[in-house]
């Protein structure tokens, strides 16, 4: 019987993360794809996919959450990790107006979570396997020519130069290291006037994922497989 590959998608509830899962899903991949509650729109899947999906629950800026799914998943292992999970703060986005609890929490779930996560769970992904996180070009320095999202552009810099560590850290290991940016794709926190839809970046992503498998090292590029400036 041949092995189906794997993936683990950590947020995938709805909008990207949800079409990352049903993307695999229609390629014959098996899923295991984590949400906060018990009754989302991922779980719709299930009557189509049966068990090729399992949904797990769990709080990605909770550790402890962390650490339980990795027990639960301690029998498994995964050609892909994607970590898409990550907020926006919309209009109270000026780093001289935003709260510093707001501040915090964008900072811990876009920046401080997905590093955790990628840390406790890298040994769940096999070698030659790859690790992506979801990013944004808003989170490139050089391409900040226009200034607004100031405090989600501060968030995904942090998380690029976190994953730039990891790879260091990791410099000898044989995973494909990606932070990915979807484009502004029209969904709950792209907003209408997005320029992308769903079926334009996510298919794309997961091309370029399958294109780079086995090459190790740390790459961050688009949806159309175009190199980004830190």
């Amino acid at each position: 019987m041949t092995r189906s590959n794997k993936v683990l998608i950590i947020g995938a509830s709805r909008g990207l993360g949800m079409a990352l899962a049903q993307e695999w899903l229609s390629r014959g991949w098996e899923v295991v794809a984590t949400v906060r509650s018990a009754n989302t729109p991922l779980h719709r899947l299930e009557q189509v996919f049966g068990n090729r999906l399992c949904i797990e629950q769990m709080d990605v800026a909770e550790p402890y959450d962390t650490d339980s799914l990795a027990r639960r998943l301690a029998h498994h292992d995964f050609d892909v990790l994607y970590v898409n999970a990550g907020i926006a703060l919309g209009s109270a986005d000026r780093a001289d107006e935003v709260s510093t609890e707001d501040f915090t929490r964008l900072m811990v779930t876009n920046a401080l979570s997905p590093i955790r996560i990628v840390e406790r769970l890298r040994e769940k992904v096999k070698e030659q396997g790859t690790i992506a996180i979801m990013s944004s070009s808003l989170g490139s320095v050089a391409l900040n020519e226009s200034g607004g999202w100031e405090v989600y552009r501060a968030s995904k810099a942090a998380l690029n130069m976190l994953m730039r560590s990891f790879a260091a850290r990791h410099a000898s290991a044989s995973w494909g290291l990606a932070l990915i940016d979807p484009g502004w794709v029209r969904t709950e926190m792209g907003g209408a006037n997005a320029t992308l839809s769903v079926e334009e970046s996510i298919p794309g992503i997961v091309n370029q994922i399958a294109a780079s498998s086995g090459r190790p090292g740390l790459r961050y590029y688009n949806y159309r497989g175009e190199t980004l400036p830190w």
